[in-house]
């Protein structure tokens, strides 16, 4: 009989979920692809819709698990301890907090067993265990140590463990507040960058500058171990105690005040940038080495946000002294959903696991949605468009013809991509060789800075002769150099006058779009298996060309996730300066006399999907005034009973009034209700807000206080320390399986 488990990721940044049947991963999609909400945190409900219907499982009833990614109540504990490690400092965060854990996260169980009407089995995995199953299960290795780190999970920043077989183990973690994660966040923010979303602008503009704050990063701020931990010196931190991750201290070390958002970038940021990569890249290589000395292994799996930060893994690769590096392409926490429910099938319920060596189990990451060419078809109907349905080789052959004249694609295909990167399913796509497709792709499309690098597709037989990888790369996570017949110098005298982002105009390559500032570039090596039509694409460009490198970026414009339906292309290639869109098997080209094209904005996305569907609003107001009817009529009857007459024919008569309104949907009773649910979402956060305070002051703040005055702090916050390492033995109790059926 075969065993169905959901995994599940939600309620922090990229909401998730992963159906798994015997082993085999069937779907996974991010929330936000289906909300259309950038880095969507709310439950995935839409995600496990899609799961489900793609494992033709009618309703959740039919799956014999479900796991949640972490242990909320662990994950609670540790942000208790640490309001008490700071009381009285730390109110503003504390009252940002507590409500939404007191609403869902305490209660992510019942909610579970609410949201999905599920009455079996619920687990809960470590945060660091997910990241680590989702690096190793689907790795081709049947032995692998294993490197994870990020921002922070319940109290694990970091770990190192160790996979064979059907089972993996943890050895050792560092512990919040110390992390490389929030070292390289702190420094997001502080460059104008949003966390969490941010932190690819920062890898990206790191080549502009010069390493000039590493000294003082690795005096002041950071001190990194020689067995691959670190430690950070807290008193330029803000994040235990603060909605800000850096204070005053970190503004005065850095030469002023932080950037502010679409301020200007100048010449410090882009030094700030190069040097925090500079540090992050040796803290990563030290946690490799230390992996590799503990295990002695010759493949290493990585996942974890920072396992996203691709110019670190390229060193790892090159400098880790590993055979083999895999790396997850869903890294973060979206890819903890699909580590999750491997997890529960591989550790928990004994699952066999086969590894080869050389196949991964991750299908090419195309684990998401897939539209027919009849569906597109309906679509492009409904549109008032009529092209022509092409076999594979007329496809192939005109997109890389009008690739070929400098034209920009957007492309279409198959199932979506799980994880931030468009692999070639919805992907942008353009010519490589010509120097302005890097600007154009910026300024014109994708709406962004103008310093953003772009990666190149290649096809894998020819990655040698372009970049320097000694292996493949399918899932763009890997920077290399541009190979050295590749390149083109650039006069001394232009590089000694270009400064900062002027050098983006110096053609330093025969693929100038794809080659960053410092002669790098992000590489996805594509072969025959994952997707077929992508790889004809790439060989007919380069019949065609001469070169078998494309650009390849993601099908969506800033502030918007990946484009999911075809509808949703369409909208996007409307709005831009795409050249043509290619929906599977059809076409379209822009028709200038058709389409209105409109400057594109972050604004005008979230306006298109922000707020309640008018139907949803309807029926909670016809709900509500159902209940409220129902109130008055209680209070009608009770004032009879208690000889009021003349209240009970007014409460009676409100009655009537209210149930005739709901039910006939009159627009004015809708209004009332969205009224009525303002006021009351304002009273009750003045009164929750009251009680939390009260709570802080009398209760965390002498409980933090009396625990200080006695020698037992809550976090180790001291620097730098008298120890020669920061990684703790992980500890597990030896209680089975039951463990993991607890949120703690």
């Amino acid at each position: 009989m075969p065993t169905r488990i959901l995994g599940l990721s939600a309620f922090y940044h990229d909401s998730a979920a992963c159906l798994v049947i015997d082993g085999k991963i069937i779907a996974a999609a991010q929330e936000e692809r289906f909300s259309r909400v950038k880095f969507d945190a709310d439950f995935p409900r839409r995600a496990i819709g899609y799961c489900l219907e793609e494992g033709e499982l009618s309703s959740a009833s039919d799956l014999d698990a479900v796991v949640f990614y972490d242990k909320p109540i662990l994950k609670f504990q540790r942000l208790l301890e640490t309001y008490l490690a700071y009381a009285p400092n730390g109110l503003p965060s504390f009252l940002e907090a507590m409500p939404l854990w007191m609403r869902k996260k305490l209660r992510t169980r019942d909610l579970l067993r609410r949201e999905l009407d599920f009455e079996g089995p619920i687990y809960f995995t470590e945060h660091h265990e997910s990241h680590a199953a989702s690096a190793f299960f689907p790795s081709p290795f049947e032995e692998a140590a294993i490197v994870t780190a990020d921002g922070v999970g319940e109290r694990a920043t970091a770990s190192i463990g160790v996979g064979r077989g059907n089972q993996i183990s943890i050895l050792e973690e560092l512990h919040f507040p110390h992390s490389l994660g929030l070292l390289y966040s702190a420094f997001t923010t502080f460059c104008g960058f949003k966390v969490n979303s941010g932190e690819y602008k920062l890898m990206g503009l790191a080549p502009f500058g010069e390493p000039k704050y590493v000294d003082r990063i690795l005096n002041d701020l950071v001190h990194l171990y020689d067995d691959g931990s670190l430690r950070l010196n807290l008193k330029y931190f803000a994040y235990c105690t603060s909605l800000r991750m850096t204070n005053r201290l970190f503004a005065e070390l850095f030469d002023g005040p932080a950037r502010l958002p679409e301020a200007a970038i100048t010449q410090r940021e882009m030094d700030l940038a190069r040097s925090v990569q500079a540090v992050t890249e040796r803290a990563m290589l030290g946690m490799a080495r230390r992996a590799r000395a503990m295990t002695e292994s010759p493949n290493l799996v990585l996942a974890g946000g920072v396992a996203l930060n691709c110019v670190a893994n390229g060193r790892i690769v090159r400098e880790g002294s590993f055979d083999n590096v895999w790396i997850q392409p869903a890294a973060g926490d979206a890819g903890g959903a699909l580590g999750a429910a491997l997890f529960v099938h591989h550790q928990l319920n004994g699952g066999g696991r086969k590894a080869d060596g050389q196949n991964d189990r991750q299908q090419g990451s195309l684990l998401g949605p897939a539209f027919s060419n009849r569906e597109v078809a309906a679509f492009l109907t409904e549109r008032g468009l009529d092209p022509a349905e092409l076999d594979d080789e007329g496809l192939v052959d005109r997109v890389a013809a009008l690739l070929a004249e400098g034209k920009v694609a957007g492309w279409f295909q198959g199932r979506m991509e799980f994880g931030p990167r468009a692999l070639g399913a919805r992907s942008i796509l353009a010519d490589p060789r010509r120097a302005e497709t890097q600007t154009v792709l910026n300024r014109k499309i994708k709406f962004r800075e103008s310093f953003r690098p772009f990666a190149p597709a290649v096809l894998v037989e020819h990655a040698p002769q372009y970049f320097g990888l000694d292996g493949d790369s399918p899932y763009m996570l890997l920077v290399c150099g541009v190979d050295r017949r590749q390149r083109r110098s650039v006069p001394e005298n232009a590089e000694q006058d270009a400064a900062g982002l002027e050098r983006l105009r110096q053609v330093r390559s025969t693929i100038p779009a794809v080659t960053h500032v410092d002669g790098s570039a992000r590489v996805q090596t594509v072969g025959a298996e994952a997707q077929p039509r992508f790889r004809a694409l790439l060989e007919r460009f380069h019949e065609r060309t001469g070169c078998p490198v494309l650009v390849n970026t993601s099908f969506n414009v800033r502030g918007e996730p990946i484009v999911r339906t075809p509808a949703e292309a369409y909208r996007c290639f409307e709005r831009t300066d795409m050249d043509f869109l290619v929906l599977g098997s059809f076409i379209v080209e822009k028709d200038p006399t058709r389409i209105a094209r409109t400057r594109w904005t972050a604004r005008q996305s979230s306006e298109a999907t922000s707020g309640s569907a008018p139907d949803t609003v309807e029926r909670d107001a016809r709900r509500f005034g159902l209940i409220l009817a129902v109130v008055l009529i209680v209070l009608a009857v009770l004032a009879g009973v208690f000889a009021h007459p003349g209240r009970a024919r007014v409460a009676g008569a409100a009655a009537a009034v209210v149930a005739l309104a709901s039910l006939l949907k009159l627009p004015v009773w809708t209004l009332v209700y969205r009224l009525w649910m303002r006021l009351a979402e304002r009273i009750g956060k003045v009164v929750s807000g009251a009680a939390l305070v009260l709570s802080f002051f009398l209760v965390v703040t002498p409980f933090g206080l009396f625990r200080r005055m006695v020698g037992r702090p809550s976090l180790d916050t001291r620097w730098p320390g008298q120890r020669q390492t920061n990684w703790r033995p992980k500890q597990t109790p030896a209680e089975g399986d039951d463990r993991y059926r607890r949120q703690y």
